[in-house]
């Protein structure tokens, strides 16, 4: 089963908190230096999240990612990895 990315885009602000948290080496650099933590689900997961958020898409041809998620569902997904320490975790946000 493939696994698709969800990007949570690293700022300054979230940085020094993945620091805080001592998980800073999940964030990996994306591009031009841009820091993202690759959050991962399978074909059910992307499924609910398109049909609970439909403003979002799975980019199919190109990143195999899923975009446009609201920033309150992000800012959700950011939170939990830093409470647990782990990118496992789009099970308890969604």
């Amino acid at each position: 089963m493939d696994k698709m990315p969800i990007k949570i885009w690293i700022n300054e602000q979230r940085y020094q908190q993945l620091c805080q948290a001592c998980v800073e080496n999940m964030a990996k650099e994306v591009l031009a230096g841009m820091k993202a933590l690759q959050v991962f689900c399978n074909e059910e997961q992307k499924n609910e999240l398109l049909k609970k958020y439909p403003q979002s898409k799975y980019d199919q041809s190109t990143t195999k990612s899923i975009e446009l998620l609201p920033i309150e569902l992000k800012n959700k997904t950011f939170n939990k990895i830093i409470e647990k320490k782990s990118l496992v975790i789009l099970h308890e946000v969604i």
